[in-house]
């Protein structure tokens, strides 16, 4: 999808994946050749240009206000069936995958040939693009994801100006705290995060974190 009137497109890492050619081809049948200015697998976006202006562009909202229960649509062309609308609700605001980006989990159906397409709110803006799929079948089961649109922003500003992601890194391993330990340590509630692993050299070993340390705060923010 189009966030500037620029030329400037967003989509999933894994949709140009290999690709030796791009091409945009928009609702009025105008079609663009591509420039790929970057991608990020770790997050699954890539930032696409056209040469072109004036064109049509989403609003990009602010996923961190989202809330469960929240009415949201997702556009796409699912099986090559071009703009195709499904509705659907916020299952759940930062599921874990594994992969340290907490996702938007939706009800909301998407097959493929959605990925790279917007999760947009009930106020027409862009608040996740979505890139996964839980299924037991290939298709859609009940279950999508989408990647936050603050996240997506934060790493397609990256992409524009430099054509890659850096990223700071801790050098830990974590894991939640059990409401024993909680017990235990006097915390009254199970909160904050357990150090399970320190890289040797890295970041947080110089800085003198142990092995089962716990994390309450970080940056000043508390860790629920």
């Amino acid at each position: 999808f189009i966030i500037s009137d620029d030329g400037y497109v967003l989509t999933n890492a894994h949709v140009v994946e290999g690709a030796d050619e791009v091409l945009v081809t928009l609702t009025d049948r105008r079609e663009f050749k591509a420039k790929v200015l970057g991608t990020d697998k770790r997050s699954d976006v890539a930032v696409l240009k056209v040469d072109a202006t004036r064109l049509p562009n989403l609003v990009v909202g602010d996923s961190g206000k989202i809330r469960v229960g929240e009415w949201v649509i997702a556009i796409g062309s699912p099986f090559n069936l071009e703009n195709s609308v499904s509705a659907g609700i916020i299952s759940a605001k930062a599921r874990d995958t594994g992969d340290y980006l907490p996702l938007i989990q939706s009800d909301v159906a998407v097959n493929p040939g959605n990925s790279g397409g917007p999760l947009i709110n009930m106020r027409g803006e862009v608040i996740g693009i979505n890139s996964q799929i839980a299924t037991l079948s290939g298709g859609y089961n009940g279950i999508s994801f989408a990647v936050p649109i603050d996240e997506v922003m934060r790493v397609a500003d990256q992409l524009r100006k430099t054509g890659k992601v850096t990223r700071g890194r801790l050098g830990v391993q974590i894991s939640e705290v059990s409401k024993e330990v909680a017990e235990s340590l006097g915390l009254g509630k199970a909160r904050g995060v357990e150090v399970s692993l320190v890289e040797s050299g890295g970041p947080a070993d110089k800085a003198g974190i142990k092995v089962g340390d716990i994390i309450l705060r970080y940056n000043g923010q508390p860790i629920e």
